[in-house]
C-alpha cells in the first residue's frame, strides 16, 4: 500500500472532517451509489452533493464513473487505510499512557489494602 504524503493526508482529513461526507462514505461502503442516491438522505440538491463528492474525489476516497447520464460513485479504501495507519500511532501512544496510569492506580490500591487505615507511615 502506498503511503500518502502530508499534503495528501491533509486532504483526506479535510474530506473526513465533514459529517455529510463521512455519511456518504458509509453508504458507499455498502456498494456503489449514484450521485442522486448519495444526495437523497440529506435532502440536498445534486449540485450540493456534487461539491461533497468532488471533495471526496480530491482526497482519493472515492472514484466516480460516468455511464451515460448516470454518475456512479464507489469507495476507494486506500487513503482511509493510510489515515488509519497514521492514527494508529496516536492510538498506541494513548494506550501506553493509559496502561501506565492503570498500573499506577493498581499499585496504589494494593498499597492501601496492605496498610491498615489508621497506620500513618
Amino acid at each position: 500500500m502506498v503511503e500518502l504524503s502530508p499534503p495528501q493526508l491533509d486532504t483526506v482529513f479535510h474530506a473526513l472532517g465533514d459529517a455529510t461526507r463521512r455519511q456518504m462514505l458509509r453508504h458507499l461502503a455498502e456498494g456503489e451509489r449514484t450521485v442522486g442516491d448519495l444526495a437523497k438522505p440529506f435532502a440536498m440538491s445534486l449540485a450540493a452533493a456534487s461539491k461533497h463528492i468532488k471533495a471526496l474525489e480530491a482526497a482519493g476516497l472515492i472514484h466516480r464513473e460516468v455511464r451515460g447520464r448516470t454518475h456512479l460513485c464507489r469507495l476507494a479504501p486506500g487513503p482511509l487505510a493510510s489515515a488509519h495507519r497514521w492514527l494508529g500511532f496516536y492510538e498506541r501512544f494513548w494506550t501506553e499512557r493509559l496502561d501506565g496510569l492503570e498500573r499506577l492506580l493498581r499499585e496504589e490500591d494494593a498499597r492501601r489494602t496492605r496498610t491498615p487505615e489508621g497506620d500513618k507511615r
